[in-house]
């Protein structure tokens, strides 16, 4: 029997690797996005009769660029981000068919962070050089930022060039000043080693209890880089602070066989488990699930997941995958119906994720600190100096109520836990289609050492 409960956001940070597409795009290449700018439908009376200026770095009179940067040509998992690209490429079509941006055509170029930090540095020196901003961004190895951070406006000043991230997993990237994440940040910046503390949500950990309290199991660890397995070791602790008992948590790799979990299912075994929650990427619950069954092992009652398993890949597992729980901070897809900017990225988007959703999400963030500008002093204000203030001054951010209400520079009391069954995922908290479960009681603090508690992982 399903119950309700309090329930709040578990945080995740992970790797998805394999689970992408191969990129077309070539490293800098913008891509036709169509449409003719006359004006932005949030300020139309301001864009009348002006005449219109080149402002700064990648705003002139016919156009606004922008750059996405993500990790999609790399040979360790090609396609991995190509959703962030496809997004925030596809959102320029579509306010380009609309009016445009600040009075202006919304160019979007795309930059091939491949997982090396090295060309995601090159990212930040060309959107320095083009730019008005970054938009939609996920590269995992970001960890010089000074290109950014630093970058000249056209008047010379060192203004930073604003960086509105999808994902920013680097501490590097999420830290800069001049980032604002449509993720949840965990994490105080500076970020100091040691011990610290960081605030995480219970509430999926304790809606899960709620409905097997006897829960025990292993928690599989996103173990391909530094940055996933870091940030895995406070959502590990918030699923033992929740309730659950994890008996054991193991490396795995995206790269993984089935074959390398027959020691995981028969760890499984030994200990009694019937719950496992997997922090890594579809293809990893994929492997689990299917060497379970190879070993005949059906005392599991809880497959749990990330976001990282709501994909198209996931569903066309059919009955391999089914009664796999998985929990978002946004609407899903199957709620199209419920909400407009939903369907908007539905509508343009032809391989919707949920990098791609965020991309997009963080796309209507930089919308509406555009739109802001204009409204408030005209679309010859649009400097990059002026977008860092607007995005200074947005305290909660809910892209148009497809996310759940979140504050700029913390994460949000919500969520919304859904289950694949039969190829389709379904919806199980809360039962109402179009709204959230929140309760910012369920947000704790947690004070631990992600490098310790690393160490002692296999």
């Amino acid at each position: 029997m399903r119950r309700r409960a309090i329930c709040a956001v578990a945080v995740v940070v992970l790797l998805a690797a394999g689970c992408g597409r191969s990129s077309s795009e070539k490293a800098g290449e913008a891509v036709d996005q169509g449409g003719t700018a006359t004006t932005a439908p949030a300020a139309n009376s301001k864009c009348e009769g002006v005449a219109l200026e080149a402002t700064d770095v990648g705003v002139t009179p016919d156009t606004i660029t922008i750059t996405v940067m993500a990790d999609t040509g790399s040979p360790l998992a090609p396609g991995l981000f190509q959703g962030n690209i496809d997004a925030v490429q596809a959102f320029a079509k579509h306010v380009n068919d609309n009016g445009g941006v600040g009075c202006r055509k919304l160019v979007a170029q795309a930059w091939d962070s491949r997982l090396d930090p090295t060309e995601a540095k090159n990212g930040l020196i060309t959107a320095c050089q083009t730019s008005l901003a970054m938009v939609g961004n996920n590269a995992l190895f970001n960890p010089d930022m000074t290109p950014l951070t630093g970058c000249p406006d056209k008047a010379g000043a060192p203004t930073g060039v604003p960086d509105l991230a999808a994902l920013a997993a680097d501490v590097n990237e999420l830290c800069a000043p001049v980032t604002f994440t449509v993720q949840a940040q965990v994490d105080k910046c500076p970020i100091q080693s040691g011990v610290r503390p960081i605030t995480m949500g219970l509430g999926y950990w304790k809606w899960l209890l709620s409905q097997y309290p006897d829960a025990k199991g292993i928690y599989l660890v996103p173990g391909d880089l530094p940055t996933t397995v870091l940030g895995s070791m406070p959502i590990l602790e918030s699923a033992k602070r929740g309730g659950i008992d994890i008996t054991d948590a193991v490396k795995v790799s995206g790269r993984d066989e089935q074959s390398a979990y027959t020691p995981r299912v028969q760890l499984l075994r030994n200990t009694g488990g019937n719950f496992v929650y997997n922090g890594s990427n579809d293809v990893a619950m994929v492997n689990m699930r299917k060497e379970a069954d190879a070993q005949g092992l059906d005392t599991v009652k809880v497959w749990a997941c990330s976001v990282s398993c709501y994909t198209e890949a996931f569903k066309s597992q059919g009955s391999a995958v089914d009664g796999t729980y998985v929990s978002m901070q946004f609407l899903p897809f199957e709620e199209k119906d419920k909400n407009q900017e939903l369907a908007n990225y539905l509508d343009n988007v032809s391989s919707p994720s949920s990098w791609g959703a965020n991309a997009w999400q963080s796309s209507v963030l930089f919308q509406q600190a555009v739109d802001k500008i204009v409204e408030t002093d005209g679309p010859n204000a649009i400097t990059r100096a002026n977008l860092l203030k607007a995005l200074q001054g947005i305290d909660t951010f809910d892209a148009n109520g497809w996310m759940a209400p979140k504050p700029m520079k913390g994460m949000a009391a919500c969520m919304v836990v859904m289950q694949i069954e039969g190829g389709q995922f379904h919806r199980v908290f809360p039962e109402e289609p179009g709204t959230f479960a929140c309760n910012p009681d369920d947000l704790v603090q947690i004070d631990i050492d992600p490098a310790a508690a690393a160490a002692g992982l296999q």
